[in-house]
């Protein structure tokens, strides 16, 4: 279902200050809590911020392609599997959260800009199948807010343990 225009203008708003959220639920985890996990195979604060670089860099991609590209397929990835082989906890922090900022900054100008019949421009996702521009912007306004909620709780978990 299209977004009207005024839902649309909150997404966009909610997507653009995404990043100072996570950036703030970030701040309120101890040092030594950074790379603690909840449980096996959930993932510690340093390893949520560290996907979240690489959900922002495939979703720069996907708007892109789907607003210039005639009818794209968007390739769909393992977040689980990234996470193992990509094996972040020895990965610096800062440079992940400075992707994050960067681009949602860059994205966040390109998509102020887009004219209505943009939005309505589709393309297929390798996993979920249609997918158009308002479906993206749906599930990038709230991804990073879930994350930073993931943090968070993460952190309340952490505190819990400690008792």
């Amino acid at each position: 279902m299209a977004l009207d225009r005024t839902e649309r203008q909150t997404l966009i708003q909610q997507y653009a200050d995404g990043p100072a959220r996570l950036r703030a639920a970030l701040a309120t985890v101890p040092p030594e809590a950074m790379q603690w996990r909840p449980k096996p195979g959930e993932w510690s604060a340093h390893e949520i911020v560290c996907h979240c670089a690489d959900s922002e860099t495939n979703s720069y991609i996907r708007i892109r392609f789907l607003v210039a590209e005639p009818s794209p397929t968007l390739m769909g990835y393992d977040q689980d599997n990234w996470a193992r082989v990509f094996d972040s906890h020895p990965l610096p922090l800062e440079p992940a959260l400075a992707t994050v900022e960067a681009v949602r900054a860059s994205t966040a100008a390109l998509i102020r800009r887009l004219p209505d019949d943009a939005w309505g421009k589709t393309g297929t996702h390798s996993e979920s199948g249609a997918y158009s521009a308002d479906d993206w912007l749906r599930i990038y306004a709230d991804h990073l807010e879930g994350h930073a909620q993931q943090i968070e709780a993460n952190v309340a978990a952490w505190r819990a343990a400690k008792r």
